[in-house]
């Protein structure tokens, strides 16, 4: 994944927990920032890729793009909502 691609107004790191903390994370971290902006979320969890597509749709926020890089996945989150 070329990490140039999206520039993101915050970083929230997730690794090491579980479900369903990193989706609660996220959610509390989106609703502080403004519309447009965009998270940068990492996390260690396999589950949080279907756990952090389902969330993103069923609010309305856009998944700009996920991927798995060393053991970690990261999430680019553009707030919406």
């Amino acid at each position: 994944m070329d990490s140039k691609k999206y520039m993101p107004d915050q970083t929230l790191d997730c690794s090491k927990l579980s479900c369903p903390l990193p989706v609660i994370k996220t959610r509390t971290a989106i609703a502080k920032m403004a519309l447009g902006e965009i998270l940068e979320m990492i996390a260690t969890d396999p589950g949080s890729v279907k756990d952090i597509e389902a969330w993103a749709k069923h609010t309305g926020q856009e998944l700009l793009e996920s991927a798995r890089e060393d053991g970690h996945f990261r999430f680019y989150i553009r707030k919406l909502r």
